[in-house]
């Protein structure tokens, strides 16, 4: 009985990573999330403003959602200003080098990226 409750917990941890990993490759599946993504990775923590791009608030609201629910992006207050900051250790922690071949497939694919 024990035996299949561990089991079962391992079977639910495997489920649980299976649906983050799929939230996450979700997220960097679009091109303006992964674009924030790369630009967080070269310049640290930015401002929601110094990330859009000139697209509209809403839409940069959406992204940053998705992009908070998947794990990837963490957002704080200082006064009026949102600033943003790659997850980057909670991410490699969960799925090993995942993020650089993300990175790295993205910046070959756009050789004009830095």
């Amino acid at each position: 009985m024990v035996r299949r409750e561990k089991q079962a917990g391992g079977a639910q941890a495997a489920d649980d990573a299976a649906a983050r990993l799929a939230k996450v490759l979700h997220a960097l599946s679009d091109p303006v999330r992964l674009g924030i993504v790369m630009q967080l990775h070269r310049e640290g923590e930015s401002s929601c403003g110094a990330l859009d791009a000139g697209r509209s608030k809403s839409t940069m609201s959406h992204h940053f959602r998705v992009l908070r629910e998947a794990g990837l992006v963490r957002t704080r207050a200082e006064g009026v200003t949102h600033m943003n900051v790659l997850c980057r250790e909670e991410l490699d922690g969960a799925f090993p080098g995942l993020l650089d071949a993300v990175l790295a497939g993205a910046s070959r694919a756009a050789p004009g990226e830095p």
